[in-house]
Parts: C-alpha cells; structure tokens; sequence
C-alpha cells in the first residue's frame, strides 16, 4: 500500500518535469503565453507532488511501526 502513494507521487514529479521542459521549450521559440501556461501547470504538478511525497513518507513511517511489520 505505501509503495502505492510513493507511485503517485513519482507521478506528480514526473508530469512536473514534462511541463518544465514543455515551458523551455516554448520560452525558447519566443513564445512566452505557451511557455507560461507551461510553467504555471509545472508549478501545480510540483506542489501536488511535493504533498504526495509528505502524506507518501508519513504513511511509509506509520506502516514501519505497526507490529509485525
């Protein structure tokens, strides 16, 4: 289950990084409202990631603790 939030958050990352290169490659060919747009969306995917990877990391904590485990 852990490795299931830890996906989700590699996810996020990886979706971040495409809309970054998207936005270089738009800023590149002078045509800044593309490349913006870009940015704005890459700045969305690395919050939601950045949150994936906390809730991903408590949820990885909380399953170590568990008895058993």
């Amino acid at each position: 289950m852990p490795s299931d939030f830890h996906q989700r958050a590699a996810e996020f990352h990886e979706q971040a990084a495409h809309a970054h290169r998207a936005a270089a490659v738009h800023h590149e060919k002078e045509d800044h409202q593309t490349g913006t747009e870009h940015s704005r969306q890459a700045m969305e995917y690395a919050n939601k990631a950045q949150q994936a990877s906390l809730d991903a990391h408590q949820k990885s904590q909380k399953a170590a603790q568990k008895p058993g485990k």
